[in-house]
Formats: structure tokens, sequence, C-alpha cells
């Protein structure tokens, strides 16, 4: 299998502050991993240079292929789609557009930009598979609908790689579960398709969740087969909690143990 991402010995500070130390983390290509720890953990900057948004203070990060530092960032960020439901758009866009906007990689559409009628298919194909109105704004749209259009926007470009950021954020059950049967049928239609989901929730797992990495306090605390790392045990211990989990079905699910 390719290697799609590596890090190695990564340690992040910000100012005096010590974010990460002595990140390991490998993934390959077809994998889809979960990022699970406490707010705070050092999840998302992680995910951060996952997407070559961040670079390391200390050890190296390759990105397909391309190690951080030593490639042009805009044209490998091309190359990784990124869904973000904390997506800033404040204009009434359709969801056609706000799929568009995910070719100049920017939140609105660039002036005088024309997209080709290959790429107005691909649009419409991907809204289509993924059940939206195309003509629905923005502002009108429900937060599983907004989701839905983010996945189809991080994909116009067929990128490689695929990642999520607490996605589930601000969805109902019923949106939550719809959202989670589209990244799962993402992952068993495009097999070449490699994705990390940060996550602090283990409710919000696709069932397709190949491997899975447990932060706490800005280290690696275990990575490996999601069946292997997410344990009552590994659970409890990164959460300093005793939590008890159970995988039943294809999905997982937390519950704190009653002393």
């Amino acid at each position: 299998m390719n290697e799609v991402l590596r890090m190695r010995n990564v340690d992040v500070v910000r100012g005096s502050r010590q974010i990460l130390t002595g990140i390991d983390f490998t993934v390959s290509t077809g994998e889809h991993w979960a990022l699970i720890g406490p707010n705070g953990a050092g999840k998302s900057t992680i995910l951060s240079m996952c997407g070559a948004e961040r670079h390391p203070t200390r050890g190296t990060v390759h990105v397909l292929g391309h190690q951080l530092g030593r490639v042009e960032i805009r044209m490998l960020r091309e190359s990784i789609g990124h869904v973000n439901p904390r997506h800033p758009l404040r204009s009434a866009r359709t969801a056609r557009e706000v799929v568009l906007t995910g070719i100049t990689g920017t939140t609105e559409l660039m002036p005088r930009w024309v997209p080709a009628s290959a790429t107005l298919d691909r649009a419409d194909a991907l809204i289509e598979m993924l059940g939206l109105d195309a003509d629905l704004t923005w502002p009108t749209m429900s937060q599983g609908e907004r989701g839905r259009t983010l996945i189809a926007r991080a994909l116009i470009t067929d990128p490689p790689l695929l990642l999520l950021d607490e996605p589930s954020t601000g969805l109902d059950v019923a949106a939550r579960e719809q959202f989670l049967e589209t990244v799962d049928t993402l992952h068993r239609t495009q097999p070449e398709l490699t994705s990390v989901l940060v996550t602090h929730h283990l409710e919000e797992l696709p069932e397709t969740t190949t491997h899975a990495m447990l932060v706490k306090d800005g280290r690696v605390l275990a990575a490996g087969s999601a069946t292997s790392v997410l344990t009552s045990e590994l659970v409890s211990e990164c959460f300093d909690h005793p939590i008890r989990i159970e995988h039943q079905d294809h999905r997982w699910q937390a519950r704190a143990v009653r002393s």
C-alpha cells in the first residue's frame, strides 16, 4: 500500500507552550483513521499538518509524498479535500456554487472565473450522489445539508486524501446518521480514497473506520487498528475517566462506568 501521510518525531510549539510532542503517524492508501482525544489534546493541530496548513516546529511531515517545507503548499492543498463544519461562508450561495469553490480553494466564487463544462458536470454529479438540491442556498440549508454540501465541495477535485474535522458538529441524531451513511458510502465506493477524521465522540465514527489514534496531552497514547485501540482500558486512560467501550454492528458506543 502506498504511503499517504507520515509524521516522524513531530513537535509543535506555540509561543512558550508545547502543543505536540514526538508525534509518529503513518497512513496508507485506503485507510480511514479516527483521531480521538479530549478537547485541547492536539487532534486539530495534527489534522492541520495533514492538510498542509501548519508546519511542525521540529520533525518531518510528508503529505502525499511531499515534505512540508520543501513543496509548493498551494499545489499540495489542491490534492486534499477538507470538510470543516465551521466553513465561514456568509453569502447566499447555492449548493452548486459552494461545491464549485472547492476548485479554487476559496470561500466565495472568484470574480470572472468560469468553470469548464466538465467541472460543472462533476459538481452536479456529486450533488446528485449526496442527495442535494443544487439550487438550495446556504442560509436556508439545514446543518445536515451543509455537511453534505461540504463533502461534495471537498471531493470536487477528486482528491486522494479527505480530512474531516469534527464533521458531526451541530447535527441532530438523524442528520448525524445520514452524514455517517454518506461517509461510509464514499469509503466503500472509492477504495483508493484515504481519510482522517477528528472527533471526541466515538458514536460519531463511521462503520468503515479502519484505524484509530488516541491523543492525550499532545502525545500519541495508542495508534493502530480501530478495534485494538478503541478499548475500554485505553479510552479510559485517554480521557482520565472510567469508560466502557462497546463495538456492535460495526459502530462504537462509550458509556461512563458508574462507581
